[in-house]
């Protein structure tokens, strides 16, 4: 582990500056962290402001780089009127991606950052993900991927430097959570994460809650599921998720995994 962290801080040092794409995640908030700690002042964050990043994400973002005097830059990107995005193909994550990117490079250069790195780790390797092409096309680097470090790696490192989201449950773009071929609409977002919001807040840790239609399909840590199929949460839940426009509310009895939606593909 240490191994692979001193790798990564030699690769952040081989590139002068960099500006790394900062969503306030574990992976993201670790690889700022090593990047401050390679480069100190010629590491920025560049962070996206967009309809499928919910509002407290980049909260999470903004307080960090504040508490941690982080140069730190929003960019306010409108995903809905991306061309090809709204539409929910298989390759939608790399026309976001494309057009994201861009823009986050376009930024980093104003900030004189000579590079942009992004936060994919190894484990990533294992999931149909198709931003990264475009990622490698527009010369964006994956650090932690190239030094070998594994989710499990990075919450370690993370707690060892007492980072604030060693613990913090993985996220991904809301996109994620409606059906290839289905339309992304501001309303299907809204009502995925208003509902993932409230399962948090009555104890579930990691949570989806992926959105087919008017139906809501929630996928918790397998050792939740017997506390929400309990009556009374059952019936909690069924009656504040109805408030969000679902008709139908289901449990996955596979419980969370990451790439649920690709398991079509």
């Amino acid at each position: 582990m240490w191994e692979k962290y001193r790798k990564l801080e030699q690769i952040l040092k081989d590139c002068g500056s960099v500006a790394v794409a900062y969503s306030g995640g574990v992976d993201s908030t670790f690889l700022l962290y090593a990047a401050r700690q390679a480069l100190g002042e010629n590491a920025c964050a560049v962070t996206a402001r967009a309809e499928a990043v919910p509002e407290r994400e980049v909260a999470d973002a903004l307080m960090y780089c504040e508490a941690n005097r982080i140069r730190q830059r929003i960019v306010e990107v409108e995903q809905l009127s991306i061309p090809g995005f709204a539409g929910n193909t298989k390759d939608r994550c790399y026309i976001c991606k494309k057009a994201l990117f861009g823009r986050l490079i376009s930024t980093a250069e104003e900030m004189q950052c000579r590079v942009v790195a992004e936060g994919s780790n190894a484990d990533d390797d294992h999931d149909y993900r198709p931003g990264m092409k475009a990622v490698r096309e527009l010369g964006v680097i994956s650090p932690l991927r190239e030094a070998g470090l594994t989710k499990d790696d990075i919450r370690a490192l993370s707690r060892e430097f007492a980072l604030p989201t060693a613990s913090k449950p993985s996220f991904a773009c809301l996109a994620t959570r409606i059906p290839y071929g289905e339309k992304i609409t501001a309303e299907k977002l809204k009502m995925a994460d208003r509902a993932e919001q409230y399962l948090r807040e009555i104890g579930c840790t990691q949570v989806r809650v992926r959105v087919h239609g008017s139906m809501a399909r929630i996928e918790v840590l397998p050792e939740e599921i017997a506390r929400l199929a309990d009556n009374a949460v059952r019936e909690q839940i069924c009656a504040e998720l109805k408030k969000y426009g679902f008709t139908y509310i289901s449990l996955d009895l596979e419980g969370y995994r990451t790439g649920s939606m690709n398991e079509v593909l």
